[in-house]
């Protein structure tokens, strides 16, 4: 359904959604936010698929669609349907470097090669997204062999509250590691939201 006013079409990683749903707000652009489930991460041979199946269902509503989704772990099979519809996406690997930043999130883990990142959604979800998906509620022992290579949690926070504070102290003690915390805020995604929305140059389109 479209919302009277939009003419622009974002489809989003349900993990970004509640930001890009906010900064939409506050900005008032005239934009309409489509969300997919933010699980895709968790299998991302099917993001490329979903995002096209959402992109047929959507595009006739809007003057523009677009992606808020970087490349996500889908190797270009997401740049594949971007270019096949003359779509631009987020620019970026993934989530953490439109958060951070691509200079700060390559600084992290060139200082630290075993750094696991954490956003917000990922530390306020992560007994779901993370311990469930990976079986590790059932097969605790299993910890080490998915995280031994890691030596830090880094939490990228976009609104820290004593809440989220907790559930990423959990979540970084669920799988054995220390917590750093920075405040990256969503400046990040908004810069990136902005080309995208307004149809201005920049964000990532496949060539």
């Amino acid at each position: 359904m479209r919302t009277a006013g939009a003419t622009v079409g974002v489809i989003a990683c349900g993990a970004l959604a509640t930001d890009i749903g906010e900064i939409v707000a506050r900005r008032q652009w005239p934009v309409d936010v489509h969300p997919l489930p933010p699980l895709l991460h968790n299998h991302p041979k099917r993001i490329a698929p979903e995002v096209e199946r959402t992109i047929a269902e959507v595009k006739e509503r809007y003057d523009r669609v677009v992606i808020a989704y970087a490349d996500c772990g889908t190797y270009g099979a997401l740049d594949e349907v971007c270019e096949r519809y003359d779509i631009p996406r987020l620019a970026g690997s993934d989530c953490y470097a439109v958060y951070a930043g691509a200079e700060q999130y390559q600084a992290l883990l060139a200082q630290e090669p075993g750094t696991y990142l954490l956003t917000d959604y990922l530390a306020a979800s992560f007994q779901r997204s993370v311990i469930v998906e990976l079986g590790l509620d059932k097969y605790p022992e299993l910890r080490d062999d998915y995280f031994r290579h890691y030596t830090r949690v880094v939490w990228l926070t976009q609104r820290r509250t004593p809440l989220l504070e907790d559930a990423a102290e959990r979540a970084a003690t669920s799988i054995g590691l220390p917590l750093e915390v920075i405040d990256v805020g969503v400046n990040g995604l908004e810069h990136a939201l902005l080309p995208l929305v307004t149809g201005a140059s920049g964000g990532h389109v496949p060539t």
